[in-house]
């Protein structure tokens, strides 16, 4: 099993004049600091508008600032948004940021589950899946093709060479986020890495590994010519400290995460206008009155010593993930902490998961050439986004 970091650059309200300096030029420091331990990915995401849950609006600066201090770890988008950006300036820029860091892009593309942000640019949320699938049909082509033009539904684009063209043949690897449990079975089918951008159970992951794979195998059905990207990675929340307690006094963040996440997706609440919510005041609030909750939100992801999280991790390997999305930058989880938990981790966890590598590439080839016959599990008891332990949210007044 491999393992990645991730970004969503979060930063709670009162803001100073240096905080989102200090914010990036920290998580670059993190990066790098991840980089030299030997972890495999770096995952960035791209947001607009959500205030304190995410300031990363600019990740190909972000990453491509990342390319220079770094050497060995994947750079990966999780996601650009394909409805908000044109085909032809995101092929440009993940080609450019592939260049810079010779060869180590991993593109993940999404739709985007936020009517904040897409209403800006005049996106209807009920056709964001649409302009998806069409932007990757006229996109793809533009890693390759000396001159491509495309005409469909919502892309129209004359003849012309798209410059620069990546450093990876034929183009970084195509991933797409699943904010939602069942675009996992959708990302096999089309040929995707699925990006698992919620918090599962074991064996949620083992059924939805299978629905995968099957996908992949018994369902493809590419939306242009590319090659398939056969993996599957689920984010957690992160913290390794030298014992269980420690760890979950470091790492309320990830606490703060789950309560911005539901807060902004509850289907009932109105989305505050700019500056009318102070997010960290209100899960302040709501930690003071939920004290058995909110601890209980620390107890579902990887938040341990290196012994708990090794027994944790061991099952979802059993699960066959390819790779787990350990999410530290959360919440006020402070600099010196995250870098001594990403220490630990490698030091103390990481090698036993490694070493097991080569036999996880062995059975996804075996699977990936009908040798071995994953079960048709029903996946209907493993749709809810938000596990049992998550944060709860009661419905808005009013």
């Amino acid at each position: 099993m491999k393992f990645g970091i991730f970004y969503e650059l979060q930063l709670p309200r009162p803001w100073g004049p240096d905080d989102e300096w200090r914010l990036y030029h920290h998580a670059l420091d993190q990066l790098e600091l991840a980089d030299r331990l030997g972890y495999d990915y770096a995952w960035e995401v791209e947001h607009h508008y959500l205030e304190e849950y995410s300031h990363s609006s600019a990740p190909g600066v972000f990453l491509g600032a990342a390319s220079q201090r770094t050497r060995q770890i994947r750079l990966g988008h999780g996601i650009l948004q394909l409805t908000t950006n044109h085909p032809a300036k995101l092929a440009a820029q993940v080609s450019a940021l592939d260049l810079l860091s010779n060869g180590r892009v991993e593109f993940g593309m999404g739709e985007s589950a936020s009517i904040t942000e897409l209403e800006p640019y005049n996106i209807p949320f009920d056709e964001k899946r649409a302009i998806f699938e069409d932007a990757v049909r006229c996109l793809v082509p533009m890693f390759t093709s000396p001159s491509h033009s495309y005409d469909g539904p919502y892309h129209h684009f004359p003849q012309r060479n798209v410059l620069p063209k990546p450093r990876q043949t034929p183009h970084p690897p195509l991933w797409t986020a699943c904010s939602q449990l069942q675009t996992i079975a959708y990302a096999g089918e089309k040929g995707f890495g699925a990006l698992g951008f919620q918090f599962v159970s074991a064996d949620a992951a083992h059924a939805w590994v299978h629905a995968y794979y099957n996908g992949m195998t018994k369902r493809l059905s590419k939306l242009a010519d590319y090659p398939a990207n056969p993996n599957i990675a689920l984010v957690s929340m992160f913290m390794c400290a030298p014992t269980d307690e420690e760890a979950r006094a470091k790492a309320d963040g990830a606490t703060f995460f789950q309560f911005c996440l539901r807060f902004y997706n509850t289907a009932d609440r109105r989305r505050p206008a700019p500056g009318e919510v102070d997010m960290w005041e209100e899960y302040l609030k709501w930690k003071a009155a939920n004290p058995e909750a909110a601890e209980k939100a620390l107890s579902g992801g990887l938040i341990g010593s290196p012994e708990t999280l090794r027994k944790k991790l061991r099952k979802f390997e059993a699960s066959h993930i390819d790779q787990v999305i350990l999410l530290n930058q959360a919440g006020r989880n402070t600099h010196a902490d995250i870098c001594d938990s990403l220490e630990l981790f490698a030091a103390e966890v990481m090698p036993e998961f490694h070493a097991n590598i080569p036999d996880h590439e062995a059975w996804k080839a075996r699977v990936l050439a009908r040798e071995i016959e994953l079960e048709e599990i029903e996946t209907e008891q493993f749709t809810l986004r938000y596990g049992g332990k998550a944060v709860q949210l009661a419905p808005a007044a009013g």
